[in-house]
């Protein structure tokens, strides 16, 4: 004889466990954010306690929500050269401060983030069908290229969508970025407080906003010093482009006394070419990186750098996506952080 079927829970179940009402328990499980903490976490743990499993389809035909964002990393590649571009951003350690940043947040959200690379003109048309066909709610983009068509092409289709740093030409789309500039000076103002008479700085690619601003900012708060003239060396962003930028500098400039690279990474890689030439961080060349990011506490000394909260900022990121899928009437906004310096052995 067979067992008779047991019913799967219902809202009723949750609500009776919860001791609320059902609609209470529909609000929270819909993803609706105007209910007490509290309850949210009475509802999720009676939720655990019933075992009850939400229809997403159905959730989804009321909503018209998917409960899904993409998270999408977008750049410049070539045909054949997708998975060279994919291993260089998830070795990146930025990448990985962001997916923490957006995760963290939307964990305890009933939101899922998808990941998707977009880094040749397929990929981005692919990532802009799922998002037009509803297959996500809307994206946060990490663009790596100065070029990039994307945020353009999200702010046309009417998108929800927040960019992870100001675009390079403007484009009525959110987005979070940092006070570069006043982070670069934090940099210039401890070189010339240490003594410094030869600095010089790593940059990063010149197309990219952020590189800009750095290297303005550097430029400027020197100049405020009496340092009319700072050598450059355009990097990369990566460890290799900082050793190279560092022997041009060394070759060009032997006395350089100080040096503010623009990114962690590159000052990883500065740091390997002054030591192989003999040179003492911080005794004969004070170094500052820029992020506070893995690679500056991997150094030897740790890297002296500039502190830029991208989980902070990647946070803010999904807040200000779910508030445009909440109001989709919502103006593009921006919030800029600002920066703060870390002082450690290099500098």
């Amino acid at each position: 004889m067979s067992r008779p079927r047991t019913a799967p829970p219902t809202l009723e179940d949750v609500a009776r466990v919860a001791g609320v009402s059902r609609a209470t328990v529909s609000r929270v499980i819909n993803g609706t954010r105007n209910v007490d903490r509290k309850i949210q976490e009475v509802v999720r743990a009676a939720v655990d306690q019933t075992g009850y499993a939400p229809n997403r389809a159905a959730r989804s035909l009321v909503t018209k929500r998917t409960g899904t964002i993409a998270l999408v990393v977008s750049g410049a590649g070539e045909q054949g050269e997708e998975d060279a571009f994919a291993s260089r951003v998830f070795a990146d350690p930025f990448f990985g401060r962001v997916a923490s940043g957006v995760v963290g947040f939307l964990r305890t959200r009933g939101v899922h983030p998808v990941l998707m690379v977009a880094d040749t003109d397929r990929a981005r048309e692919d990532v802009l069908a799922f998002l037009r066909q509803g297959s996500a709610d809307g994206a946060l983009l990490v663009s790596t290229h100065a070029e990039d068509p994307l945020p353009a092409r999200l702010a046309e289709a009417k998108v929800p969508a927040v960019l992870f740093a100001r675009p390079a030409r403007p484009v009525p789309i959110s987005y979070v970025d940092l006070d570069h500039q006043a982070g670069a000076k934090l940099a210039a103002d401890l070189l010339v407080e240490l003594g410094c008479a030869q600095v010089a700085t790593v940059t990063g690619p010149l197309d990219v906003p952020a590189s800009q601003n750095r290297l303005t900012g550097f430029r400027d708060a020197m100049a405020r010093h009496g340092f009319p003239y700072v050598p450059i060396a355009e990097g990369g962003f990566t460890a290799a482009s900082g050793e190279v930028a560092m022997e041009r500098l060394l070759a060009e400039h032997p006395g350089v006394d100080g040096v503010f690279a623009a990114n962690d990474l590159m000052a990883q890689g500065a740091l390997n070419i002054l030591q192989q030439h003999g040179k003492r961080v911080p005794q004969d060349v004070a170094l500052i990186g820029f992020d506070d990011s893995g690679p500056a506490l991997a150094c030897r000394p740790q890297l002296t750098t500039v502190r830029q909260p991208v989980e902070d900022m990647a946070a803010e990121m999904a807040r200000m996506l779910l508030g445009q899928v909440d109001d989709p009437d919502q103006r593009p906004k921006s919030v800029i952080f600002e920066p703060s310096l870390v002082v450690r052995g290099s500098a």
